[in-house]
C-alpha cells in the first residue's frame, strides 16, 4: 500500500509561501472568495498532521468535493502531506461511489458534500472527513479491516474516462505530475502575471494538472469555478483572467453566446481546448465572435494530462490539428507497430517521464500492477492520428470508433467536420451500424445550436455530406437529437451510441 513520502509539492508550497505568500493563488469565480499561498500551506500542514488517521494503516485517501476552492486547495494539501489521494466525482450515485471505494482500497473519503455521505457509503469500511476551506475534521469512524496491503504507490490514482471500455486504474506519481505541471507551464507561459479561468471539474486530470499544478509551479493564479454560460465572460471580466481553460463542448456553446467585451478579449491571451477532438468549424466560429485565439490540446490521464499542444504565440496555430509534442516523444505506428512516415494514419503512441509504465487491476480485494507500455517505454493511446512535415499531429478517432464498411476504412471525425461546419449545429457524433452486406454503415447523430431550427436540417445535412464527402462515407441516417450522452468533460460516450444503434436492429 502507499506509504508517506517526502513531498516535492510540499517543498514548492513552502516556497511559494516564503516568497510572495500572500498573494492569491486561488479564487472562487462565483463567489470570489480567496486562497492565498500561504494559507494554503497552512492547510497542507493540517494534513501531515492528521495524515497518520486519514490514511490508517498506509491506505489511500479519496477526495469527494463538489466546491471548486476546496477541491482546489485539498488536491495540493493531499499531494503535500505525502498520502495517496483518489479524486471523486461528487455527482456519482451511492453504489458507484461503494465500487470505487472497495476497488481502490480507500481508508478515508474527505468530503463537502451536503447530503448524507456516511449513508450513501454504509457498508464501505471508509471513515469520513469533512472539509472546508481550511478546515478538516474526522466526523464518522468505520475501522474495518484494513485493505490487503499490495506494496504499489502512487501520489494520485484516478480513473480513465471509460467511454471507450471498462475504466482502468491510473496510478500517478509526484514526479509524473509535476513533469507534465512543468512541461504546460512552460508552453503556456506561466508567470506571476497570469490568471487562468478552470470552469472545469476537479475530479478530472486536465483540471488537477492543467489548472492547479501549473499554477503552482508557474506561481500564478487561477479561478477555480462551474461553467455559466450565461455569467462566463462577467466572471472573467471582474477577475481579469489572462487564459481560460476550456473543452469543446464549452467553446461550442460560447461560440453561439454574446461576446465578450473587446477589453476583456484583449487580455485573454488563449482559450486552451482539451479532453475531447475540436471541430475545426467550432473553433473558428469561436475565434471570430469571441477575439482570443483558440490553443488546441491533446492529452491523457495515462500521460498526467497533456500531450500535444498548439504552440504559443496562439497566431501559429493550425485549426484541426492538435499541435506538437510537450515534453513527451510520439510517434505514429501501423499494426504491426512499426512507425509509418508523414501523412500515413496510423496508432498513436507516446513516451515520456509524464507516462504511466502501469495500470492498477484489482484481483480479490488486492490491487496489482500490469504494464501499460511496452519494453521501450511506449504506451499505446488507443487513438489514430497522422503527424504532417513539420510535426503537428492531427487526429483521426479511437482505434475501436473506425467503422469498416465493405473493406473501405471510415473515420469518424471526417464526417463530423462535415455536419459542425453547419452553424446550426452544435454537436455531432458518428458511429457504425450493423448492416446485413457490408458488415456497418454509418450513422450520425447531431444536436441542434440553440436557436437553431431543427426542420429539415437532417435533410439539409444529408445534402451536405452528399457535396462534401465520398458515396461510402456519408452516413445512412443522420438523426436530430436534443443531447447526446457525454461525461463529465463533454466527451461523447459513443458506445452508448452504439448500443442504442445495435438495440434498434441491422439496417435490411
Amino acid at each position: 500500500m502507499s506509504s508517506w513520502r517526502q513531498s516535492e509539492v510540499a517543498d514548492l508550497l513552502a516556497r511559494r509561501a516564503r516568497g510572495r505568500g500572500g498573494d492569491v493563488a486561488f479564487v472562487d469565480g462565483r463567489s470570489g472568495r480567496t486562497r492565498t499561498w500561504r494559507a494554503i500551506t497552512a492547510t497542507a500542514e493540517r494534513w501531515e498532521g492528521q495524515r497518520r488517521g486519514l490514511a490508517r494503516n498506509n491506505g489511500r485517501v479519496g477526495l469527494l468535493t463538489a466546491e471548486p476552492l476546496h477541491a482546489a486547495e485539498s488536491v495540493l494539501a493531499a499531494l503535500a502531506a505525502g498520502v495517496t489521494v483518489a479524486p471523486l466525482d461528487p455527482g456519482a450515485p451511492p453504489a458507484e461511489l461503494r465500487r470505487t471505494v472497495r476497488s481502490l482500497g480507500l481508508t478515508s473519503v474527505v468530503t463537502d458534500v451536503d447530503e448524507d455521505v456516511e449513508g450513501g457509503l454504509e457498508g464501505a469500511a471508509v471513515d469520513i472527513w469533512r472539509t472546508g476551506v481550511g478546515s478538516l475534521r474526522r466526523s464518522a469512524c468505520r475501522l474495518g479491516p484494513p485493505p490487503a496491503s499490495s506494496g504499489l504507490d502512487a501520489a494520485l490514482v484516478m480513473t480513465s474516462s471509460g467511454t471507450t471500455g471498462a475504466p482502468k486504474i491510473v496510478p500517478l506519481a509526484e514526479d509524473q505530475l509535476l513533469h507534465a505541471a512543468r512541461a504546460i507551464a512552460a508552453h503556456h507561459r506561466l508567470g506571476a502575471d497570469d490568471t487562468g479561468y478552470c470552469p472545469l471539474p476537479l475530479f478530472h486530470i486536465n483540471a488537477i494538472v492543467v489548472g492547479v499544478l501549473a499554477t503552482l509551479v508557474g506561481g500564478s493564479r487561477l479561478v477555480v469555478d462551474r461553467f455559466s454560460r450565461h455569467a462566463f465572460w462577467e466572471r472573467a471580466a471582474r477577475h481579469r483572467v489572462t487564459w481560460v481553460n476550456l473543452v469543446p463542448a464549452i467553446i461550442a456553446i460560447l461560440a453561439d453566446a454574446p461576446p465578450p467585451p473587446p477589453a476583456v478579449a484583449a487580455r485573454i491571451r488563449f482559450a486552451r481546448s482539451a479532453s475531447a477532438p475540436l471541430a475545426t468549424a467550432t473553433q473558428l466560429r469561436f475565434e471570430r465572435r469571441c477575439g482570443i485565439p483558440v490553443l488546441e490540446t491533446y492529452g491523457m490521464t495515462e500521460a498526467a494530462s497533456q500531450i500535444t499542444a498548439n504552440p504559443l504565440p496562439a497566431a501559429e496555430h493550425r485549426p484541426g490539428s492538435v499541435g506538437r509534442p510537450v515534453g513527451v516523444e510520439l510517434r505514429i505506428v501501423d499494426d504491426g507497430g512499426r512507425r509509418v512516415g508523414p501523412g500515413a494514419v496510423g496508432r498513436v503512441e507516446v513516451r515520456g517521464d509524464s507516462v504511466v509504465p502501469s495500470y492498477w487491476s484489482e484481483a480479490d480485494g488486492v490491487l496489482e500492477a500490469q504494464p501499460a507500455t511496452n519494453q521501450c517505454g511506449w504506451l499505446p493511446t488507443g487513438d489514430l492520428g497522422r503527424i504532417d512535415g513539420d510535426g503537428y499531429l492531427y487526429l483521426m478517432g479511437r482505434d475501436d470508433d473506425v467503422i469498416n464498411r465493405g473493406g473501405e476504412k471510415i473515420y469518424p471525425r471526417e464526417i463530423e467536420e462535415v455536419l459542425l461546419a453547419d452553424r446550426r449545429v452544435r454537436a455531432a457524433a458518428v458511429v457504425g451500424r450493423p448492416h446485413p452486406i457490408v458488415g456497418e454503415e454509418p450513422v450520425a447523430f447531431v444536436v441542434a445550436a440553440a436557436g437553431s431550427e431543427r426542420t429539415d436540417l437532417a435533410d439539409d445535412l444529408s445534402a451536405r455530406c452528399r457535396s462534401d464527402l465520398s458515396p461510402f462515407k456519408r452516413p445512412a441516417e443522420i438523426t436530430v437529437a436534443a443531447s447526446l450522452p457525454a461525461g463529465p468533460t463533454g466527451k461523447v460516450r459513443r458506445g452508448e451510441l452504439r448500443r442504442l444503434v445495435a438495440e434498434s436492429g441491422v439496417a435490411s
